[in-house]
């Protein structure tokens, strides 16, 4: 088992971000709610990047510091990379419309 280094900021979440790089295959030991278990890295993780450390399905929130950051835009498995292809944001971007009006009520 490797010993890659991360941080899960709140134990409601359910990604932990990589305080160094972790490469694809890696497992890496998760301790969450007074449960240990182990997860499979299933791509590369930057530094700085997020992990799902539980299945995610789409739709559900994306959780970090104990506060939903986005919703996930498909299953997330354990393991996989969480970013932009998989998580969009919940507050209005500006460019989507709502019926005949902007996010910007113009």
């Amino acid at each position: 088992m490797s010993s890659y280094r991360f941080v899960i900021l709140n134990q409601k979440d359910n990604v932990a971000t990589a305080l160094d790089y972790i490469p694809a295959r890696s497992v890496i030991k998760i301790t969450r709610q007074n449960r240990e278990y182990n997860v499979a890295i299933k791509q590369n993780i930057e530094f700085g990047h997020k992990f799902a450390i539980m299945p995610i399905k789409k739709g559900e929130d994306i959780l970090k510091y104990g506060e939903v950051i986005g919703v996930a835009s498909s299953d997330i498995a354990e393991g996989e990379h969480v970013h932009v292809h998989n998580v969009e944001g919940k507050r209005g971007r500006g460019d989507k419309e709502h019926g005949n009006r902007s996010v910007l009520g113009v």
